[in-house]
């Protein structure tokens, strides 16, 4: 058996970018440990057989350092982990806390490398797990380490989230006219092999590296008009004004001092409107405005392909915390 080009540690491995990545890296000959939170009826995850698993939570570092790492050596840590509502508290515990804890480690054991998927919209960081990210990213850069950052767009599962309630006849949701926004939509395999590269490729090397997917920057207008299309269905569009969801907030802020629920709903709904107002580009800070030209590209997967896969019942998308906006498209 031949030798393992590196030794490398994977957190986030069941999350679906998180597979893909691992499936990259096992393709390019990488001996890969992921660190995973135990399952009794599913201990394996449906990964693959070639990847090492080890088992325990990775908010609790002791359990990390001992389960995790167990005092052996690895040559880089790459991270797909993510808070999964983006809840404050679920947010600085898992994008700032964990990574953190596990780059410390790293560290301590002598890992030269570190690969972190973050995210575009930390640009602009109003919200709270935009804040955690950025946090860690500069803890990261600060530490001596050989980091790639890598902040994609958007990804095709969370523009998926309507394709049901069009199948249903119902109209296509925007706000305001559909087009306040755009963004370069980035497939989970691609992105996968973006990451995997960051390895061995010295020009990502201490790099914050936007990247979206290939085309021109898409807005939620033309995402609805394609699906119409592939529907064969009359283009319909109900808009949404955005001073709706302002209000909505407000109501839901109030609320929250009174309960702990309301306030995790009102949380939920500025990140709602953070996305219908905020294109997912690289933001030119000079003009203050997105800027689609800047934001570079890669792979072949298109999102419009994958909708055409996605009713042809080819392709799946599991929503996890995107379900929650999935839910009120639903409705009529």
């Amino acid at each position: 058996m031949s030798k393992p080009r590196a030794r490398v540690m994977l957190l986030g491995a069941t999350g679906t970018i998180g597979r893909a990545t691992l499936d990259a890296l096992l393709a390019r000959g990488h001996e890969v440990v992921c660190f995973l939170r135990a399952d009794p009826h599913a201990p394996r995850r449906g990964l693959p057989e070639a990847a090492i698993l080890r088992f325990g939570e990775v908010t609790d570092p002791q359990a990390l350092a001992r389960d995790g790492f167990c005092g052996e050596s690895f040559d880089a840590l790459v991270s797909c982990l993510a808070s999964r509502t983006g809840q404050p508290a679920e947010a600085w515990a898992i994008d700032h806390q964990a990574h953190l804890a596990a780059l410390h480690i790293a560290q301590a054991q002598g890992v030269r490398q570190m690969v972190l998927l973050s995210a575009i919209c930390v640009q602009r960081p109003l919200l709270a797990f935009q804040q955690a990210k950025l946090a860690f990213e500069a803890a990261l850069i600060a530490s001596g380490l050989t980091y790639s950052i890598v902040r994609p767009t958007a990804f095709f599962k969370s523009l998926s989230g309507q394709v049901a309630r069009l199948r249903q006849g119902k109209p296509f949701l925007i706000f305001g006219d559909g087009q306040l926004t755009a963004c370069k939509p980035i497939s989970d395999a691609d992105l996968a092999e973006y990451l995997a590269d960051c390895l061995d490729n010295p020009l990502r090397a201490n790099q914050i590296l936007p990247i979206g997917g290939p085309g021109p920057a898409i807005t939620p207008r033309a995402q609805g008009e394609a699906l119409f299309r592939l529907l064969g269905q009359t283009p319909k569009f109900r808009s949404v004004p955005i001073g709706l969801m302002d209000a909505i907030i407000a109501a839901l802020g109030l609320l929250g001092r009174l309960s702990p629920k309301w306030r995790d709903k009102a949380e939920l709904a500025k990140i709602g409107r953070y996305y219908a107002t905020q294109s997912m580009l690289v933001l030119n800070p000079e003009t203050d405005r997105y800027d689609p030209e800047a934001t570079p590209s890669t792979g072949t997967d298109t999102l419009f392909d994958f909708y055409a896969r996605l009713l042809r019942d080819e392709a799946a998308v599991d929503l996890g915390a995107h379900a929650v906006f999935a839910t009120k498209a639903a409705s009529p």
